[in-house]
Protein backbone atom coordinates (compact mmCIF):
# COMPACT_ATOMS: atom_id res chain seq x y z
CA UNK A 1 0.00 0.00 0.00
CA UNK A 2 3.03 2.40 0.98
CA UNK A 3 4.49 1.77 -2.55
CA UNK A 4 1.66 2.27 -4.22
CA UNK A 5 0.58 5.39 -2.54
CA UNK A 6 4.54 6.92 -3.41
CA UNK A 7 3.77 6.00 -6.86
CA UNK A 8 0.47 7.56 -7.02
CA UNK A 9 2.47 10.62 -5.66
CA UNK A 10 5.24 10.61 -8.54
CA UNK A 11 2.63 10.71 -11.10
CA UNK A 12 0.57 13.78 -9.04
CA UNK A 13 3.78 15.40 -9.41
CA UNK A 14 3.84 14.85 -13.03
CA UNK A 15 0.61 16.04 -13.54
CA UNK A 16 0.82 19.26 -11.73
CA UNK A 17 3.89 20.17 -13.57
CA UNK A 18 2.66 18.82 -17.02
CA UNK A 19 -0.64 21.44 -15.97
CA UNK A 20 1.76 24.00 -14.93
CA UNK A 21 3.54 24.58 -18.18
CA UNK A 22 0.17 23.85 -19.96
CA UNK A 23 -1.17 27.13 -18.52
CA UNK A 24 2.60 29.01 -18.78
CA UNK A 25 1.98 27.71 -22.85
CA UNK A 26 -0.93 30.40 -22.70
CA UNK A 27 0.12 32.80 -20.67
CA UNK A 28 3.14 33.37 -23.01
CA UNK A 29 0.79 33.45 -25.39
CA UNK A 30 -1.76 35.77 -23.98
CA UNK A 31 -4.76 33.25 -24.05
CA UNK A 32 -7.54 32.66 -21.93
CA UNK A 33 -6.46 30.51 -18.52
CA UNK A 34 -2.73 31.34 -19.14
CA UNK A 35 -0.66 31.38 -16.17
CA UNK A 36 2.91 32.28 -15.47
CA UNK A 37 4.74 29.02 -14.00
CA UNK A 38 6.51 29.51 -11.18
CA UNK A 39 8.95 26.48 -10.19
CA UNK A 40 11.40 28.14 -8.29
CA UNK A 41 13.08 25.34 -5.77
CA UNK A 42 11.09 22.67 -7.54
CA UNK A 43 12.76 18.86 -7.76
CA UNK A 44 12.24 18.25 -11.39
CA UNK A 45 14.51 15.42 -11.61
CA UNK A 46 13.37 12.64 -13.69
CA UNK A 47 11.12 14.67 -15.35
CA UNK A 48 11.55 14.97 -19.99
CA UNK A 49 11.40 18.44 -20.83
CA UNK A 50 12.74 17.76 -24.30
CA UNK A 51 11.41 20.52 -26.34
CA UNK A 52 9.24 22.06 -23.96
CA UNK A 53 8.74 25.94 -23.92
CA UNK A 54 10.13 26.91 -20.35
CA UNK A 55 10.58 30.58 -21.94
CA UNK A 56 10.54 33.43 -19.06
CA UNK A 57 9.73 30.29 -16.13
CA UNK A 58 11.50 30.80 -12.66
CA UNK A 59 13.85 27.83 -11.74
CA UNK A 60 16.02 29.79 -9.48
CA UNK A 61 16.68 27.32 -7.40
CA UNK A 62 15.53 24.26 -9.14
CA UNK A 63 16.73 21.03 -9.13
CA UNK A 64 17.12 19.48 -13.47
CA UNK A 65 19.84 17.09 -12.32
CA UNK A 66 20.35 14.65 -14.95
CA UNK A 67 17.39 16.13 -16.73
CA UNK A 68 16.82 15.98 -20.46
CA UNK A 69 16.43 19.52 -22.03
CA UNK A 70 16.75 18.48 -25.55
CA UNK A 71 15.59 21.31 -27.85
CA UNK A 72 14.19 23.33 -24.53
CA UNK A 73 13.52 27.00 -25.37
CA UNK A 74 14.88 28.43 -22.01
CA UNK A 75 15.03 31.96 -23.52
CA UNK A 76 14.79 34.57 -20.50
CA UNK A 77 14.50 31.65 -17.94
CA UNK A 78 15.36 32.83 -14.57
CA UNK A 79 18.14 29.58 -13.27
CA UNK A 80 19.86 31.25 -10.73
CA UNK A 81 21.66 28.84 -8.68
CA UNK A 82 19.90 25.61 -10.52
CA UNK A 83 21.39 22.17 -9.95
CA UNK A 84 22.07 21.36 -13.89
CA UNK A 85 24.73 18.57 -13.26
CA UNK A 86 24.49 16.01 -15.96
CA UNK A 87 21.97 17.76 -17.62
CA UNK A 88 21.28 17.20 -20.95
CA UNK A 89 20.20 20.69 -22.96
CA UNK A 90 21.72 19.88 -26.58
CA UNK A 91 20.25 22.80 -29.08
CA UNK A 92 17.96 24.46 -26.44
CA UNK A 93 17.89 28.12 -26.24
CA UNK A 94 19.09 29.89 -23.23
CA UNK A 95 19.07 33.24 -25.21
CA UNK A 96 18.89 35.95 -22.30
CA UNK A 97 18.80 33.07 -19.41
CA UNK A 98 19.33 34.12 -16.37
CA UNK A 99 21.85 31.46 -14.62
CA UNK A 100 23.93 33.04 -12.34
CA UNK A 101 25.68 31.10 -9.59
CA UNK A 102 24.06 27.32 -11.71
CA UNK A 103 25.91 24.41 -11.70
CA UNK A 104 26.46 23.19 -14.95
CA UNK A 105 29.04 20.83 -13.96
CA UNK A 106 29.18 17.97 -16.79
CA UNK A 107 26.11 19.84 -18.33
CA UNK A 108 25.45 18.38 -22.27
CA UNK A 109 25.09 22.17 -23.94
CA UNK A 110 26.39 21.53 -27.51
CA UNK A 111 25.31 23.90 -29.90
CA UNK A 112 23.18 25.33 -27.52
CA UNK A 113 22.32 28.83 -27.94
CA UNK A 114 24.09 30.86 -24.88
CA UNK A 115 23.55 34.36 -26.16
CA UNK A 116 24.34 37.01 -23.83
CA UNK A 117 23.18 34.75 -21.13
CA UNK A 118 24.36 35.47 -17.30
CA UNK A 119 26.65 32.79 -16.47
CA UNK A 120 28.64 34.84 -13.05
CA UNK A 121 29.96 32.51 -11.03
CA UNK A 122 28.60 29.51 -12.66
CA UNK A 123 30.12 25.84 -12.51
CA UNK A 124 30.85 24.66 -16.13
CA UNK A 125 33.55 22.40 -15.09
CA UNK A 126 33.88 19.06 -17.51
CA UNK A 127 30.96 21.07 -19.57
CA UNK A 128 30.15 20.06 -23.01
CA UNK A 129 29.89 23.13 -24.89
CA UNK A 130 31.11 22.71 -28.33
CA UNK A 131 30.16 24.61 -31.28
CA UNK A 132 28.08 26.64 -28.59
CA UNK A 133 26.53 29.99 -29.10
CA UNK A 134 28.11 32.24 -26.30
CA UNK A 135 28.32 35.97 -27.83
CA UNK A 136 28.21 38.65 -25.78
CA UNK A 137 27.68 36.19 -22.42
CA UNK A 138 28.56 37.08 -18.75
CA UNK A 139 31.00 34.50 -17.81
CA UNK A 140 32.89 36.31 -14.97
CA UNK A 141 34.40 34.34 -12.50
CA UNK A 142 33.09 31.34 -14.11
CA UNK A 143 34.82 28.02 -13.35
CA UNK A 144 35.07 26.25 -16.63
CA UNK A 145 38.55 23.60 -15.89
CA UNK A 146 37.79 20.95 -17.81
CA UNK A 147 35.39 22.11 -20.04
CA UNK A 148 35.39 21.53 -24.08
CA UNK A 149 34.46 24.34 -25.95
CA UNK A 150 36.23 23.44 -29.47
CA UNK A 151 34.21 25.55 -32.11
CA UNK A 152 32.22 27.84 -29.67
CA UNK A 153 31.21 31.73 -30.62
CA UNK A 154 32.56 33.74 -27.53
CA UNK A 155 32.45 36.83 -29.05
CA UNK A 156 32.43 39.91 -27.16
CA UNK A 157 31.79 37.61 -24.34
CA UNK A 158 32.84 38.74 -20.80
CA UNK A 159 35.40 36.13 -19.18
CA UNK A 160 36.81 38.24 -16.61
CA UNK A 161 38.45 36.52 -13.75
CA UNK A 162 37.36 32.92 -15.26
CA UNK A 163 39.11 30.02 -14.44
CA UNK A 164 40.03 28.32 -17.93
CA UNK A 165 42.66 25.68 -16.95
CA UNK A 166 42.79 22.54 -19.41
CA UNK A 167 39.86 24.24 -21.19
CA UNK A 168 39.29 23.11 -24.82
CA UNK A 169 39.16 26.57 -26.75
CA UNK A 170 40.24 25.27 -30.51
CA UNK A 171 38.70 27.07 -32.81
CA UNK A 172 36.78 29.04 -30.43
CA UNK A 173 35.88 32.99 -31.89
CA UNK A 174 37.50 34.96 -28.83
CA UNK A 175 37.32 38.50 -30.86
CA UNK A 176 36.31 41.50 -28.33
CA UNK A 177 36.20 38.96 -25.31
CA UNK A 178 37.48 40.17 -22.06
CA UNK A 179 39.83 37.99 -20.42
CA UNK A 180 41.42 40.24 -17.73
CA UNK A 181 42.66 38.46 -14.82
CA UNK A 182 41.37 35.02 -16.62
CA UNK A 183 43.34 31.82 -15.56
CA UNK A 184 44.67 30.19 -18.63
CA UNK A 185 46.93 27.15 -17.78
CA UNK A 186 47.29 24.06 -20.14
CA UNK A 187 44.07 25.81 -22.26
CA UNK A 188 44.26 24.42 -25.85
CA UNK A 189 43.95 28.02 -27.73
CA UNK A 190 44.85 26.31 -31.61
CA UNK A 191 43.30 28.40 -34.24
CA UNK A 192 41.25 30.40 -32.19
CA UNK A 193 40.48 34.05 -33.15
CA UNK A 194 42.13 36.57 -30.39
CA UNK A 195 41.32 40.18 -32.33
CA UNK A 196 40.97 42.21 -30.18
CA UNK A 197 40.51 40.27 -26.82
CA UNK A 198 41.51 41.79 -23.88
CA UNK A 199 44.34 40.13 -21.47
CA UNK A 200 45.04 42.29 -19.39
CA UNK A 201 46.37 40.84 -16.07
CA UNK A 202 45.27 37.23 -17.33
CA UNK A 203 47.40 34.56 -15.42
CA UNK A 204 48.46 32.74 -18.39
CA UNK A 205 51.32 29.63 -18.26
CA UNK A 206 54.39 30.22 -20.49
CA UNK A 207 53.13 27.45 -23.16
CA UNK A 208 49.84 29.14 -23.44
CA UNK A 209 51.22 32.23 -23.55
CA UNK A 210 53.95 31.22 -26.84
CA UNK A 211 50.72 29.72 -28.33
CA UNK A 212 48.64 33.46 -28.03
CA UNK A 213 51.84 35.27 -29.73
CA UNK A 214 51.48 33.10 -32.29
CA UNK A 215 48.13 33.52 -33.17
CA UNK A 216 48.21 37.21 -32.82
CA UNK A 217 51.59 38.89 -33.35
CA UNK A 218 51.83 40.98 -36.43
CA UNK A 219 55.07 42.80 -35.90
CA UNK A 220 58.11 41.41 -38.06
CA UNK A 221 61.92 41.37 -37.46
CA UNK A 222 63.94 43.33 -38.69
CA UNK A 223 63.78 46.87 -40.15
CA UNK A 224 59.68 47.81 -40.85
CA UNK A 225 58.08 50.83 -42.13
CA UNK A 226 55.15 51.62 -39.84
CA UNK A 227 52.31 55.11 -39.54
CA UNK A 228 50.79 56.84 -37.14
CA UNK A 229 48.33 59.81 -36.61
CA UNK A 230 48.98 62.77 -34.91
CA UNK A 231 47.39 65.81 -33.80
CA UNK A 232 44.61 67.82 -36.31
CA UNK A 233 44.73 64.49 -38.79
CA UNK A 234 48.91 64.74 -39.25
CA UNK A 235 49.92 61.79 -40.53
CA UNK A 236 53.73 60.30 -39.66
CA UNK A 237 55.26 57.92 -41.54
CA UNK A 238 57.95 55.76 -39.17
CA UNK A 239 61.19 53.38 -39.70
CA UNK A 240 61.10 50.82 -36.90
CA UNK A 241 64.89 49.92 -36.59
CA UNK A 242 65.68 46.88 -36.52
CA UNK A 243 67.48 46.69 -33.32
CA UNK A 244 64.11 48.54 -31.77
CA UNK A 245 61.69 46.29 -29.29
CA UNK A 246 58.49 46.05 -31.00
CA UNK A 247 55.30 44.39 -30.00
CA UNK A 248 51.19 43.87 -30.58
CA UNK A 249 48.41 43.00 -28.51
CA UNK A 250 45.84 41.14 -29.95
CA UNK A 251 44.88 44.31 -32.31
CA UNK A 252 45.96 45.74 -34.92
CA UNK A 253 48.14 48.51 -32.91
CA UNK A 254 51.91 47.85 -32.50
CA UNK A 255 54.33 50.37 -30.44
CA UNK A 256 58.28 50.72 -30.52
CA UNK A 257 60.81 51.31 -27.90
CA UNK A 258 61.97 53.96 -30.65
CA UNK A 259 61.48 55.34 -33.93
CA UNK A 260 62.75 57.17 -36.86
CA UNK A 261 60.73 60.22 -38.47
CA UNK A 262 60.56 59.79 -42.59
CA UNK A 263 57.61 61.53 -43.01
CA UNK A 264 55.31 64.03 -42.00
CA UNK A 265 52.10 64.61 -44.33
CA UNK A 266 49.52 67.52 -43.25
CA UNK A 267 52.11 69.30 -41.28
CA UNK A 268 55.88 70.83 -40.83
CA UNK A 269 55.73 68.50 -37.13
CA UNK A 270 53.48 66.19 -35.88
CA UNK A 271 53.03 66.11 -32.24
CA UNK A 272 51.44 63.34 -30.28
CA UNK A 273 47.65 62.77 -29.23
CA UNK A 274 48.70 61.42 -26.37
CA UNK A 275 50.58 63.94 -24.10
CA UNK A 276 50.28 66.98 -26.89
CA UNK A 277 53.85 67.48 -26.45
CA UNK A 278 55.87 64.67 -28.11
CA UNK A 279 57.05 65.79 -31.81
CA UNK A 280 57.72 64.03 -34.67
CA UNK A 281 59.82 65.83 -37.13
CA UNK A 282 61.93 64.21 -40.62
CA UNK A 283 65.04 62.53 -39.78
CA UNK A 284 64.84 62.58 -35.94
CA UNK A 285 64.81 59.42 -33.74
CA UNK A 286 62.03 60.00 -31.42
CA UNK A 287 62.21 57.13 -27.56
CA UNK A 288 59.84 56.15 -25.29
CA UNK A 289 59.95 57.41 -21.82
CA UNK A 290 59.80 53.85 -21.07
CA UNK A 291 59.43 50.68 -22.29
CA UNK A 292 56.73 47.52 -20.99
CA UNK A 293 57.37 44.02 -21.56
CA UNK A 294 54.05 42.99 -20.98
CA UNK A 295 52.73 42.57 -24.71
CA UNK A 296 49.21 42.57 -23.30
CA UNK A 297 49.16 45.69 -22.10
CA UNK A 298 47.90 47.40 -25.13
CA UNK A 299 48.07 50.93 -23.86
CA UNK A 300 51.42 51.25 -21.79
CA UNK A 301 54.78 52.76 -22.78
CA UNK A 302 55.79 53.05 -26.42
CA UNK A 303 55.85 54.78 -29.64
CA UNK A 304 52.14 53.38 -30.92
CA UNK A 305 52.08 52.91 -34.93
CA UNK A 306 50.03 50.97 -37.34
CA UNK A 307 51.40 48.68 -40.04
CA UNK A 308 48.98 50.45 -42.78
CA UNK A 309 48.33 54.10 -43.62
CA UNK A 310 44.92 53.62 -43.66
CA UNK A 311 44.42 51.72 -40.65
CA UNK A 312 46.64 55.09 -38.95
CA UNK A 313 44.17 57.27 -40.87
CA UNK A 314 41.12 55.66 -40.02
CA UNK A 315 42.09 55.45 -36.22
Amino acid sequence: MKKRNKKGEKEMEKKELKEKLSKHEKWLKDEQDGEYANLRGADLRGADLREVNLEYVNLEGADLRGVNLEYAKLRGADLRGAKLEDADLWYANLKNANLWGANLEGADLREVNLEYVKLENANLRSAKLEDANLEGADLRSAKLEGAALRGANLKNANLRGANLEDVDLEDVDLRGADLRGAVMRNTNLRGAVMRNADLRGAKISEEVNEILISLTSICPEGTLIGWKKCKDDVIVKLEIPAEAKRSNGTGRKCRAEYVKVLKVIGAEVGISKYDNKTEYRVGEIVRSDGWDDNRWEECTSGIHFFLTRKEAEEY
